[in-house]
Formats: C-alpha cells, structure tokens, sequence
C-alpha cells in the first residue's frame, strides 16, 4: 500500500491552540489482518469538542495522549477487508481520527446509505451535529408553537438545524452569528425570523427587539457575552440545553461569573431548566433523528451548508479557525477523493 498520513498531538495547548501542537507523521498504510478492514479516509468532520480532547483535565471523554493520534469522526471507504461483513468499496463512518489511512474490526463501523444524501451529510446534517440539533432541541428544549426559541452559533453545523427544526415545530427562530454575512443567511436562507450579529455592541439591545415576548428556549452553543445577553431575557419555564461553550474552550482558568448570586437566584425564582448534554445520551433516538431529519432534508425543510479545506494537511489550521468562528457552516475537510 502506498503511504499514510496522520496528524497527532504534539502538545498541550495553553489558551488558543496554535500550529506547533500538531504534528504531521508519514506511516505505511497497515494490511488488515483476519476480521480487520483498512479504511481510507473521504471526509473528516472538524468540531469543537476536539477542543476539550487535547486538554487532559477532567472531562466526559479521555483526552488524546501526546503523540497520539488526534480524534475525530470520518466517512471512509473500504480499501481492504478481512471482514466479511464489510466489501472493499463499502462507505462507512468511523472514529478514524485525524489520519489517512486506519485499521478497523469492525466494531463500531457504521455503513453509510448514499441514498439518504452526500456521504459528506453523515458527519454533518444527518450525523452527529444534525443528531445534537434534534435531541437537544426537542428532548430538554421541548419548544412548543408561538414560543420563542433563540440559538447561538446559529450559521453553524448545530444551530442551524436547531432554528430550523424550531419553525418546523412551529417556534419563532432567532439566530446569533459572527457577521452580516452568516446573519443574512440564517434569515433569507434558513428561514429564521431574525438573528443578531454577537459582534454588534448593542447586542443585548438588538437582541430584547427581537424577542418582544422573551425567550422561551435557548440552546446554548457559545457562552460568554452571548449567554449574558441573553440570561434577562429568559421567561419562566424556560429550558436551555447546553450543547457548548466554544467561547470558553480556550480559557486557561476557570472564573466563575461575578453574577453568579443573581442567575441562581433567577433560576429559582423563574423556575428555569438548565441541562447539559452529550448526543451520545440520546443514542436510542438515532433511528426516529434520521428517519425525521432525511425527510426533512428531502423536502428541503432543512438546510446545509458544508465549509470544506482540502488535504489531511488543512486540517490544524482549519481547526484553529473553527473556534475563532472562522468557517461558514459545518466544517469538514477533504481528506481523499470519493473513490480510489
């Protein structure tokens, strides 16, 4: 087989990950043994949870070891099999990680249906991203018609699923984005109601017009200043599924709002539901998201939009990007051609 590459931690960063924390190696590309395939990568997904990976301190998920190979899920084809459960020139999805090339037993590999969408749509919309929007959304956000369903990160792989699904349950949809540009997408192309650049200095402002009767669900993607525009405007009974927090993934310590007294206190008294979640709590749901959500696709009641790098090599400084808000909509790279 010809040679491989991959990308793997070089170092810890401290703050903002930088270049130098990522280190690109040359392997030869492995035969598979008996019962093993070997998988060539199409399409890594890039998301910010990575971010916590490369961070060895507490966390849902064991961190990515220094030297190891950087985490993330992929659509691979099989180049090779000892399986026979899988064919050379079958797609699957697999958490490959950050490498061209990769040995699998099969466990875990699911294969991909092409007739659902583009192969690339099984890490984006109808895979993980699209899965967080739905679950989060409609199993802690619970949105119901007439009420008012605000997301951060709204041009993004997640929040634009969520506003859409929003509208598709018959919710008023107001988007947060970085910039004229992705806020004239969410509105004239997603269909959301409005949505507010979280650049703008009168964001808490613009934000309160835009939700005249409150906020009934937030689905919180960013944190920060964002989450602070917010946090007044939310009703009684109102639920925020808390996806992430990309504004604080590069935080070198962590400081606990000096307002923490009063949003206590707001919780109790306006009898809010904050709720933290994982997709993988969901995992029983994955059957009713895709048959939902691909319909929905279909019927171009959801959209998406795809932010491609090309090369295994794009991929440090396209996830450097990702967290500085730097791709316009789901981020993906472009690791080898659909076919060999």
């Amino acid at each position: 087989m010809s040679q491989a590459k991959r990308i793997v931690l070089a170092a810890r960063p401290v703050g903002e990950p930088k270049s130098s924390d990522f280190r690109l190696e040359e392997f030869a590309a492995p035969t598979p043994g008996a019962g093993e395939v070997l998988l060539r990568t199409i399409w890594l997904s890039l998301d910010p949870y990575m971010r916590g990976r490369m961070s060895d301190g507490p966390s849902y998920a064991a961190p990515v070891p220094v030297g190891g190979v950087m985490e993330g899920e992929a659509v691979s084809e099989v180049a090779a099999s000892s399986n026979p459960d899988f064919a050379v020139g079958d797609i699957v999805r697999a958490r490959t990680g950050w490498q061209t090339h990769a040995i699998s037993n099969g466990k875990g590999l699911i294969k991909v249906d092409p007739r659902l969408g583009p192969i690339s749509t099984s890490i984006g919309v109808l895979g993980m991203p699209g899965m967080t929007a739905y679950t989060g959304l409609l199993d802690i956000g619970k949105p119901q018609e007439g009420e008012t369903v605000v997301v951060a990160g709204a041009s993004g792989a997640v929040g634009s699923a969520v506003g859409q699904i929003a509208k598709i349950k018959g919710a008023r949809a107001v988007g947060i984005a970085g910039g004229k540009d992705k806020c004239d997408y969410v509105v004239k192309e997603l269909g959301f109601d409005a949505c507010i650049d979280h650049r703008d200095p009168d964001l808490p402002a613009k934000l309160k017009d835009a939700c005249p009767k409150g906020i009934d669900v937030y689905f919180e993607n960013v944190g920060g200043a964002v989450f602070e525009a917010v946090f007044p405007l939310l009703n009684p009974f109102a639920r925020v599924p808390v996806c992430g927090l990309i504004a604080h993934y590069n935080d070198t310590e962590a400081k606990p709002p000096k307002w923490a007294a009063s949003m206590m206190r707001a919780t109790l008294t306006k009898r809010l539901t904050f709720r933290g979640f994982i997709v993988s709590d969901f995992a029983s749901r994955h059957g009713d998201f895709l048959r939902d959500m691909s319909g929905w696709v279909r019927d171009g009641k959801v959209k998406y939009k795809e932010f491609v790098t090309e090369g295994l090599e794009s991929a440090p400084g396209a996830f450097i990007g990702l967290l500085k808000g730097a791709n316009f909509g789901k981020q993906l790279v472009r690791v080898g051609p659909d076919k060999a």
